[in-house]
């Protein structure tokens, strides 16, 4: 992910679509030349109390990838000083943590283009105080894209402030109209790229993040692979093809995804299709996996799991599954296979991250790996030796 790119003499083009990212048009350096550049527009990402945290998800994933924004900092004033690849993985990666938006404001030549509301609380609703930051990010001339239930251009206040100052408002889960949404048709067993969903047995347990890193390695390897975006992060992050699926109404939600793997296997023509998951089949709180499972009809499933969590997010009185009891169902639910586990390292030291892939690879016989603390060639051997004739081309780059 660039984090060192200037912006010269930007220019905020009016949005087309609720999900769809702006675009920021460049001029040229040299006056001579007629050569336009389109570069993604800056943001600060707003993470109060809650970067490195599971309600702080869609900013983590954010300062890991971002194809469509160019992350300048994030704002959390329990980390503020530190560098925010430190606080989320050890390593450093230049965006820094601010306790304020003046901070992050100032710390810029120039006013970044965007704010980012980046959590995904419980609640799906702005708090008082994040309000109060939204507004000030409008007053400034900040574009905001917000990932909420709560649809913030529905908001009489944030509205006409955003209307006032001429800057726009992307609810990343505002779904399109009704009319235009389609039912399953069954086209998608007409798709010949292997497709692959990324399951887990929680929600907020890394599934986007390691669909993200194996569409990395297999375009690496020379295997075509597209990402197919469920979520509201992995939208936001640049997902040319997807749906936030929690927005659509259950009837079009089956449908609706399989349209977009349709369309990216029609434009893309990919070897490996990544299905990004959402929630858990098993948790009674969430249907979208079963959505999942049943739109995009995966040849093969991954499956997601933090052995060191005891229950599930905001359900502490419900305990985990094991990953052997979500496999059974999974595999019950559908006409698939689990081919690999991955892991959720959190609160695990390395010790215990070496134990557990060990010991979990022997008691389900399938190969286990974590897509962050492993090298990313396990995630791929994963995949090769489920299907080991996927053909291998010169490298390309992530789609």
């Amino acid at each position: 992910m660039e984090t060192k790119c200037e912006t010269v003499d930007t220019i905020r083009r009016p949005i087309k679509g609720a999900q769809a990212p702006p675009t920021t048009q460049v001029e040229p350096i040299h006056p001579t030349s007629i050569t336009h550049v389109t570069a993604p527009p800056t943001a600060v990402v707003y993470c109060e109390g809650n970067f490195a945290q599971i309600d702080g998800k869609t900013a983590n994933g954010l300062v890991r990838h971002s194809q469509a924004y160019r992350i300048r900092s994030v704002i959390d004033s329990t980390s503020s000083g530190q560098d925010s690849g430190s606080v989320l993985d050890d390593a450093m990666n230049g965006i820094p943590i601010f306790g304020y938006l003046d901070a992050a404001v100032a710390h810029e030549a120039v006013i970044p283009d965007t704010l980012i509301y980046g959590m995904a609380p419980s609640t799906g609703r702005l708090s008082p105080a994040d309000r109060g930051v939204v507004l000030q990010a409008i007053e400034l001339g900040m574009n905001i894209v917000s990932g909420l239930h709560e649809y913030l251009s529905d908001d009489g206040e944030i509205a006409n402030a955003a209307s006032e100052r001429n800057v726009t408002i992307r609810d990343i889960r505002k779904p399109k109209p009704s009319k235009d949404m389609r039912l399953f048709d069954g086209s998608v067993a007409g798709v010949k790229a292997l497709r692959i969903a990324v399951l887990g047995t929680d929600c907020a347990i890394g599934k986007r993040t390691t669909a993200t890193v194996l569409a990395r390695a297999l375009n690496a390897k020379g295997i075509k692979t597209v990402l197919v975006g469920t979520g509201q992060t992995g939208l936001m992050q640049g997902a040319k093809y997807g749906i936030a699926m929690d927005a659509v109404p259950p009837q079009f939600c089956c449908g609706e995804l399989e349209g977009a793997i349709v369309a990216a296997s029609i434009a893309e023509q990919p070897d490996v299709i990544l299905i990004e998951g959402q929630g858990a089949l098993s948790h009674p709180a969430f249907c979208t996996s079963a959505f999942i499972l049943r739109g995009s009809q995966p040849d093969a499933v991954i499956l997601q799991h933090a052995p060191k969590r005891a229950h599930r997010c905001d359900f502490p009185q419900m305990p985990m599954p094991t990953p052997s009891s979500e496999i059974a169902l999974i595999e019950a639910f559908a006409d698939t296979k689990v081919i690999g586990v991955t892991l959720n390292h959190e609160h695990m030291s390395e010790a215990e991250i070496t134990d557990t892939i060990a010991a979990q690879s022997q008691k389900l016989g399938l190969p286990v790996t974590d897509a962050l603390a492993r090298p990313a060639a396990q995630l791929l051997a994963m995949v090769v030796a489920a299907y080991p004739g996927l053909t291998q081309r010169p490298p390309l780059a992530a789609i």
